[in-house]
């Protein structure tokens, strides 16, 4: 019997343009689940480099790692810096 070997899928790999990013976060949005876009922002500060992001949003690392992993609980302050730090901007639309 043949063993196929497999590893965890980790979306930051695959995160390599800016669009690519916007359209992940757009997506995680859409769905309206906070925990989704806190760990699809985790991704993206993981795909941008964690350490960097942490320091331009003024949080230590491990916290952010933390705080936007699937177990993590983020204040909406936290959001808002790292969003900014990651060089982007939350709108908002009329829903229709």
């Amino acid at each position: 019997m043949v063993k196929v070997r497999t590893r965890k899928w980790d979306a930051a790999e695959h995160l390599k343009t800016e669009a690519d990013m916007i359209g992940y976060l757009e997506a995680a949005l859409e769905e309206g689940d906070p925990a989704l876009v806190a760990a699809v922002l985790g991704d993206i500060a993981r795909a941008k480099g964690l350490s960097g992001v942490a320091r331009r949003a003024g949080v230590g690392r491990e916290s952010l790692y933390k705080a936007l992993s699937a177990q993590g609980n983020p204040e909406l302050a936290t959001i808002l810096k790292v969003v900014k730090a990651l060089g982007l901007r939350l709108h908002a639309t009329a829903a229709h």
